[in-house]
């Protein structure tokens, strides 16, 4: 007898190998390949084994257009990983300013995660993303 979770979807190799190339996508920014599949019905907030979501990823790697594309697609601007990073928060850490004035315009929190996108632009002295999340 097999045991049931072995007949889920999140247990199929199948659909992990596509998870991890969806990941890979997102993370390489193909902007038109990650929205044809969460227009598909791939969920627009799938996460990985670490709870970093399409977004994150995206956002982490500077592809402000999928970014935006997840975004228009239900994605959460505020959705934190595992560690409490938020995608704006990565966003700041990496440089990454048009993905942060992206995620804000969508609502993200700046003071929202651990460590926040606040204390991040403070760490790095980044006083023009301080003076758009109003915290300069």
């Amino acid at each position: 007898m097999t045991s049931p979770e072995r007949h889920e979807p999140a247990h199929d190799p199948e659909v992990l190998q596509l998870a991890a190339k969806i990941f890979d996508l997102a993370r390489d920014g193909d902007t038109d390949t990650v929205a044809a599949y969460v227009d598909a019905g791939v969920p627009p907030n799938l996460s990985n084994d670490k709870g970093d979501t399409l977004l994150m990823l995206a956002a982490y790697h500077g592809h402000a257009r999928t970014v935006e594309a997840l975004l228009q697609r239900g994605a959460d601007p505020g959705r934190a990983n595992d560690r409490g990073q938020t995608p704006l928060a990565g966003a700041v850490f990496k440089g990454e300013t048009e993905v942060v004035r992206t995620l804000v315009a969508a609502g993200a929190d700046p003071a929202a995660g651990q460590p926040s996108a606040i204390d991040t632009a403070r760490m790095f002295a980044k006083a023009d993303l301080l003076e758009l999340f109003g915290a300069a």
